[in-house]
């Protein structure tokens, strides 16, 4: 993911936490909160509880895999922090996919193609 696109301080983390609003998953929860940009910006974070290195490593790029795949069909201007949940390495990436997409969806970022297209015509 492109580094304007990422949450990398802990202010911004904070901020929702405090603020945001959450949506849950078995696999993933999800925090929202709007910020001043055109764009959105995606924080990922996975407990050590999640298991070694390599087990924490493969949720995040599983996680990083299906919001660069829904990024362009989510409406702009809003802060993002997908938190991993503990079973989430078990399962496969389009479950995974899935589950973004269906908190998306409940979060009301969601677009479908004919307002993502007309989105992405109004940018150029």
């Amino acid at each position: 993911m492109q580094r304007p696109f990422r949450l990398r301080h802990a202010d911004d983390f904070a901020r929702l936490r405090a603020h945001g609003q959450r949506w849950s998953h078995p696999l993933v929860s999800l925090s929202v909160a709007p910020n001043a940009l055109d764009h959105n910006r995606y924080g990922f974070v996975v407990s050590r509880r999640q298991g070694n290195a390599v087990a924490r490593n493969r949720a995040r790029r599983l996680m990083r895999e299906a919001v660069r795949h829904s990024h362009g069909r989510l409406r702009a201007g809003f802060d993002m922090v997908l938190v991993a949940r503990n079973v989430i390495s078990d399962h496969p990436y389009t479950e995974i996919r899935e589950a973004l997409e269906g908190l998306f969806r409940r979060a009301g970022l969601w677009m479908d193609a004919e307002r993502a297209e007309a989105a992405e015509e109004a940018k150029r």
